[in-house]
């Protein structure tokens, strides 16, 4: 395999989709064509697929198993419980992928299944409890827009690293943070574990619709781990792979130097140069 250190892997199946957007931009980010695969879930429960061989996971957006019991929820389960044919389970080669400091997005229904895993946000003890969720949306309804979000400059967020702010389209009816407690989720603000949040077009954090638009709490878009090697995010980065891609693309201005990328990119853009650096 070339390009081992950008081995990259697309869950996909189940209800899953935009496999081909992603592919096409981990290409545009700098990967090598034979250096990412889109694998169907079933072939994990089948013992043909190792995370031990890729160094960068991307679990995307989608419905998985029609969302019954709640976003990601029934994946979940399996990862947890479900025995593969050499022993043990998915969810113990995840956590042992994540504690080697290897890459994980979380797009959508991957950030779902990231929280009900409780991978996001790490307990301080390590233990994988689930301490917050993504319910429904404050207005009760699924939303497709575009929306503005705001990087913090002082995440560990290896993937939000230089994005002061982008705009990147939404796609859920089930996206509103709530934890056990407040003081949990103002606790992962104080961390900077919380990478993006929606803004208002000054670059403000904002609960207010539309500008967030399922109404979660401090306008949380995005939450990483402590090490910032892992991230889920509600909006779509893979969905402004190009400048066209905008509804208002010939209105908008490509003199930022970006070309022709779509603000989407920068996250993957972030993630191959990371793992690059681990083999320099």
């Amino acid at each position: 395999m070339k390009d081992d250190l950008m081995h990259t892997l697309i869950l996909s199946g189940f209800g899953t989709n935009c496999e081909k957007e992603t592919v096409y931009a981990c290409a545009r980010a700098g990967a090598a064509p034979e250096a990412v695969e889109v694998r169907h879930i079933n072939e994990l429960y089948g013992g043909a697929l190792c995370l031990d061989d890729y160094r960068f996971l991307i679990l995307i957006g989608g419905f998985l198993d029609g969302d019954d019991l709640g976003g990601a929820r029934a994946c979940a389960n399996r990862f947890r419980y479900r025995r593969l044919p050499g022993g043990g389970t998915f969810f113990e080669q995840l956590r042992a992928f994540v504690q080697e400091g290897r890459l994980v997005l979380g797009v959508c229904n991957g950030f779902q299944l990231l929280v009900r895993l409780g991978l996001l946000p790490e307990a301080d003890n390590g233990d994988p409890l689930q301490r917050v969720t993504l319910t429904t949306n404050a207005r009760g309804r699924f939303e497709n827009r575009w929306v503005r979000l705001r990087g913090d400059p002082n995440s560990p967020c290896v993937f939000t690293r230089g994005i002061e702010s982008i705009e990147l389209p939404v796609r859920h009816g089930e996206g509103r943070l709530i934890g056990e407690s407040g003081a949990l989720l103002e606790g992962l603000l104080e961390r900077k574990l919380a990478p993006l949040r929606y803004c208002l077009p000054g670059g403000v954090p904002t609960e207010e619709y539309p500008a967030n638009p399922n109404g979660s709490p401090h306008g949380i878009a995005a939450l990483c781990n402590s090490r910032g090697t892992v991230m889920g995010m509600m909006p779509h980065p893979e969905a402004f792979n190009h400048y066209t891609n905008h509804p208002r693309w010939t209105r908008r201005s490509r003199s930022s130097g970006s070309g022709e990328d779509g603000d989407g990119l920068a996250l993957f853009r972030n993630a191959y140069a990371f793992l690059r650096a681990q083999g320099a």
